[in-house]
Order: structure tokens, then sequence, then C-alpha cells
């Protein structure tokens, strides 16, 4: 499973979901378009950003099927790594936006 770190988006979500498919989604597809599944590193953000990190990974994911794609959020390469290994392990898992905490569960109502 390939990684691609999506860096350098801005603050504010409606900004940042247009910069994602603006300056991302070609090199999102040309990874893709390698054949391998991958996974999409965001940098944390709160749940104002959720809703669009996930639309555009479920939409990125019925395009690229079979192949599959996912997506997490953090700034922690052990949780990066376990998520990475997880995925890569797990087939069929497609679509998802994981949110991962190193340092606890977090709150479950903010996705």
């Amino acid at each position: 499973m390939r990684r691609l770190d999506v860096t350098g988006l801005p603050d504010r979500p409606s900004a940042a979901a247009a910069a994602f498919h603006g300056e991302w989604l070609d090199r999102v597809q040309a990874e893709l378009a390698a054949g391998e599944d991958l996974l999409l590193v965001f940098p944390p953000a709160d749940h104002t950003h959720a809703t669009w990190r996930l639309a555009a990974v479920q939409v990125l994911a019925r395009e690229a099927a079979p192949l599959r794609i996912n997506a997490a959020a953090s700034d922690d390469p052990a949780a990066i790594e376990a998520a990475q290994a997880y995925l890569a392990d797990t087939g069929g898992v497609t679509g998802q936006y994981l949110p991962l905490d190193s340092a606890g569960a977090g709150d479950p109502l903010r996705v």
C-alpha cells in the first residue's frame, strides 16, 4: 500500500476541500494509476474537516475499484504506520477516513 501525505491545505474546511480537489486530485489519481492501493495522510484537523475528507475518499474509492484507497489524519508516525499496516492486511476496506489519536480515544461524537 502506497502512502501519500497531503500537506499545505488551508485551515478553513471549504478552502481546504477546494485546495485538495484543485491541487491534489490529479496526483492522487496518478498514484492510483500506478496500480497499488493508497493511503492518503492528512494533517490533524478538527471535526469540521471530516465530512469533506470522507466524501473525497469515498468517491475516489468508487472510481478506483478494485484498488483500495483510504485516508488517515495524524501527525504521529507510529499511528500512521500502524494504520497503514492494518489497512494493507485487511482486504476489502476502502473509502474510509480514520482520524488517528495516539494519545487516547478522543471524543467519539466528533469524527
